[in-house]
């Protein structure tokens, strides 16, 4: 990640945390945490940890786990819900794509997990190297984004911009009216292709593909979105 990417969540942490409460019932995040177990008493690294929302989750099932994130907004958001309901976590500010990690240093973390977290990341290639290097061989590798195939309906933006092509990767901000967070911060646009073999290169099987449908209240203003694939949900395997 760069500065550019800190800044991005740094000037809409409020907006966020508030956004993001620790009830976690939405489809995509809750499939994540399910691909992710067994969890209790393993090492955990929850990448792109923005407030902790996920982080907390995973040490409320009894996981040793570090959060890790760019944004210093986001990470003192959760470092004062560590301080209030201790769970024994770890937050590291750092950007997960720079060359030297000395977070990296620890022995090696059973589970991973970013919950929409890559396309917020500019560099694929470095995050999924950094992702490779922390897990141990044989541990997971759980991941969950807006589907890359996701082509948006009305008010509500989609994988990439409207007017352009599937096949067209790279960054860009939302504008539909029913995409408050993608209007401010933007995203990635992705292939699934892009994706799939980028896990692969950095030695990250594909165990598990899951497209949970979004919930009724999602889908109660979004009927024309609701028609397509929304969420993509990912479980890989370190090979040995």
């Amino acid at each position: 990640m760069s500065p550019r990417q800190a800044a991005r969540y740094d000037a809409v942490a409020d907006f966020y945390a508030s956004g993001w409460t620790d009830a976690i019932d939405d489809p995509a995040s809750l499939r994540l945490l399910s691909l992710a177990e067994p969890i209790a008493g393993r090492r955990a690294l929850d990448l792109a940890c923005g407030h902790g929302r996920v982080t907390r989750e995973l040490a409320r099932r009894h996981a040793t786990v570090t959060g890790v994130d760019v944004s210093a907004a986001l990470l003192a958001v959760a470092r004062e819900a560590e301080r209030e309901s201790a769970l024994g976590i770890t937050y590291v500010h750092a950007d997960l794509t720079a060359p030297d990690q000395p977070w990296l240093s620890a022995s090696p973390y059973d589970v991973v997990t970013c919950n929409f977290g890559l396309s917020d990341i500019d560099d694929l290639d470095a995050a999924l190297d950094a992702t490779a290097r922390a897990l141990r061989p044989g541990g997971t590798f759980v991941c969950s984004i807006l589907h890359p195939c996701f082509p948006g309906g009305h008010h509500v933006s989609g994988s990439w911009p409207e007017g352009g092509r599937y096949h067209d990767e790279g960054w860009w901000r939302a504008d539909g009216e029913l995409s408050s967070l993608r209007r401010q911060v933007g995203a990635n646009h992705r292939t699934l292709s892009t994706y799939l073999n980028t896990f692969r290169r950095h030695g990250l099987r594909l165990d598990v593909l899951a497209e949970p449908e979004p919930p009724e209240t999602w889908t109660a203003e979004r009927r024309d979105a609701a028609r397509h694939p929304v969420f993509l949900v990912a479980r890989c395997v370190k090979g040995d």
